[in-house]
């Protein structure tokens, strides 16, 4: 297989209820495959002509799930077609071979961070001490390379964000919103160098990419063909690109649209 496809998983290729922007009535309403159980109750979705669809591009590319997920909020994802070889976590800090974590990857991400950002800790400690109990949900650390926060993002200031951005960005640290999760990322934590590792690994030629949020431009950029949704920070920001294609479907039609323009792309 000469092509590699990486994507984005949640708000990308896959919905909770809330994100799959059904638009049809209720009688035409597409059928859906749960893929995600978390608490014993059902939490991840994709349609049923999304997940003809992934199986088929299992099959004909080198598909590789790229995700700022943990290994474990990673694991309780069950996608049709045949199992990943390789997949991509913790925004790049974890390379996935058969389902097993590579040591040496995760060593080397971990000197690049520290030669180049403040610690986690000072991080942590600016965003504990800077967000209001009001609308702080939850405060949580990601395989101990980033943070993020769960937010009430109705009561969330306008500005608060932009301001944690300024702060963060001169100690090497970027940071994104991305529905009710705010986070705070290390910038050398980055989905594209992962993925040129695992192309290199499977002499892959060709790349395909999808994602949508800010935390996945890099991604994008690193492609020779790639798409965003019409939903999601990088099209409420209006983030556009050479070689980006900005799909105007949102929610679970995105996610079908873009397998089917993957695997156009892997057929030629």
């Amino acid at each position: 297989m000469s092509t590699l496809v990486a994507s984005d998983l949640d708000r990308t290729l896959i919905y909770s209820a809330r994100a799959l922007e059904l638009a049809a009535p209720d009688a035409e309403a597409p059928r859906l495959l749960c893929v995600e159980v978390y608490e014993r109750a059902p939490l991840s979705y994709l349609t049923e002509t999304a997940a003809a669809l992934l199986t088929d591009l299992a099959d004909e590319a080198v598909f590789v799930p790229a995700t700022t997920r943990t290994r474990t909020q990673y694991g309780r994802i069950r996608l049709p077609g045949r199992p990943p070889a390789y997949a991509i976590c913790a925004n790049g800090g974890e390379i996935l071979v058969d389902g097993e974590p590579d040591r040496d990857w995760r060593r080397g991400v971990e000197a690049r961070i520290a030669a180049e950002c403040v610690p986690l800790a000072e991080v942590r400690a600016r965003l504990t001490a800077t967000a209001d109990p009001a609308w702080l949900l939850k405060e949580r650390t990601a395989e101990d390379l980033f943070a993020y926060l769960v937010v009430d993002r109705a009561r969330l200031p306008d500005g608060w964000t932009g301001e944690l951005a300024a702060w963060a960005g001169p100690r090497g640290w970027s940071v994104s919103l991305q529905g009710r999760k705010v986070y705070a990322v290390p910038r050398p934590l980055t989905k594209s160098a992962a993925l040129h590792e695992v192309a290199r690994r499977t002499g892959t030629t060709r790349t395909l990419a999808a994602g949508d949020s800010l935390l996945d431009a890099d991604l994008l950029l690193a492609a020779d063909q790639a798409f965003r949704p019409g939903h999601g920070e990088l099209a409420e920001s209006g983030w556009s690109a050479p070689g980006v294609t900005a799909l105007t479907e949102r929610g679970a039609a995105a996610g079908e649209e873009i397998l089917r323009r993957f695997l156009a792309g892997v057929r030629g």
